[in-house]
């Protein structure tokens, strides 16, 4: 049964506030998801301009682009001048009714207009303040801002990614802004119930560079204990083996054999039993020392039969394995479409994707379409912006 968007689920932070003070990527995200979530978020923008993720691409609607849309939906838009006294003190007044803050502002920026986490927080003891920096909060480079594809080189991520034989390259989807975003809303929502317990909020911090370190987690324990340089894979994995793609007549097909028994089946459905009490192949570790002599083996195999013809038959005895989809592939899936994940905008006659979260087997409703450049500043009592539709 597709999981259906409830129209009148309020969302489960439906009664908190939170401000955003968000550019791009990683701070907007976070705002999205708790937008998606039910919480009213304010989106403060700069009144020249606003959110550089406006023009983050061609025009898609209402002269903003399709990011700003995806990460932007459901907030309000409050353009302020914080540089002048009137912008402050008006800010102030909202952080005074604000549960949460948020920001991935340029180092230094919050410092020099007296809104960083501890004078913020020291005025309003009750509010959670999440800052995102891009190397992090301490150290050499803590001033230095940065974007995602330069964490990825930074970090040794780009270094993993791709093949033996290819230069680094960046993963395709914004893991690390978006993972950023995410861990900063985890940790506020965790300060959130310590503030039930004590009643104070108090300042969290991440970083891109940390996040990025922790996705990279599993080259970089193996190199500090086990003294293992990291090695590229492309499709594959350096624990377990067969666990990559294969060529077939008409296209890769990815099969994982994450465990010995599975393995008993693969060597069974291509014609080569043996192979599982084969004393080079029958264990894991065995195939981990000598995976180049059965992948060899392997890819000859496979490559005589079709795509659809393999995965019939490892699907038939258990062992995993899917296409190497495209997009377009991947969204006409049925599986894809049985999941309901494009949420429909309200009032706009188009959709986005949704949270990846259902609650009592329901995919919480958008709350709204992206606001226009202080579209809410009359609801605040805000001085209107003669950039405001810009």
């Amino acid at each position: 049964m597709t999981p259906e968007a409830s129209p009148t689920h309020p969302g489960p932070l439906h009664g908190l506030r939170v401000i955003e003070l968000g550019q791009i990527l990683a701070g907007p995200f976070a705002g999205a998801i708790f937008a998606d979530l039910g919480a009213e978020v304010l989106k403060i923008e700069r009144v020249d301009g606003g959110d550089d993720g406006r023009r983050m691409g061609p025009v898609f609607r209402g002269g903003d682009a399709l990011n700003f849309h995806l990460f932007n939906r459901g907030k309000k838009s409050l353009a302020l001048n914080l540089k002048s006294e009137a912008g402050l003190a008006a800010f102030e007044q909202l952080v005074a009714s604000a549960d949460i803050l948020i920001h991935n502002l340029r180092p230094g920026v919050t410092q020099d207009m007296g809104i960083d986490g501890p004078s913020l927080c020291q005025r309003h003891p009750r509010l959670i303040y999440g800052e995102i920096s891009a190397f992090g909060h301490t150290g050499p480079m803590q001033s230095r801002p940065g974007y995602e594809p330069l964490l990825q080189a930074f970090s040794g991520l780009s270094s993993t990614n791709g093949g033996p034989d290819d230069p680094p390259m960046r993963l395709g989807a914004s893991v690390v802004d978006q993972g950023t975003g995410m861990w900063v809303v985890i940790g506020t929502l965790a300060m959130l119930q310590q503030r039930h317990q004590t009643g104070r909020g108090g300042v969290l911090h991440s970083s891109l560079l940390e996040t990025a370190l922790t996705w990279n987690a599993q080259k970089s324990e193996a190199l500090i204990h086990e003294g293992r340089e990291p090695m590229r894979h492309a499709s594959g994995h350096s624990g377990f083996v067969p666990y990559e793609a294969f060529e077939t007549l008409d296209g890769p097909l990815l099969i994982c054999c994450g465990n010995d028994r599975l393995f008993a089946k693969l060597a069974e459905v291509v014609g080569q039993a043996p192979w599982a009490e084969d004393v080079r192949f029958a264990t894991n570790r065995a195939r981990i020392s000598h995976k180049d002599l059965l992948l060899q083996n392997l890819r000859a195999i496979l490559c005589t039969q079709s795509r659809d013809h393999w995965q019939a038959q490892f699907l038939a005895v258990g062992v995993p394995c899917s296409p190497v989809h495209t997009v377009a592939e991947a969204l006409a899936q049925e599986q894809v479409q049985a999941l309901g994940l494009r949420v429909p905008v309200p009032g706009q006659g188009y959709d986005l994707n949704g949270l990846p979260l259902l609650f009592n087997g329901q995919r919480l409703p958008l709350g709204g379409p992206v606001p226009h450049l202080g579209e809410h500043n009359s609801e605040f009592k805000l001085p209107p912006t003669e950039h405001a539709h810009g």
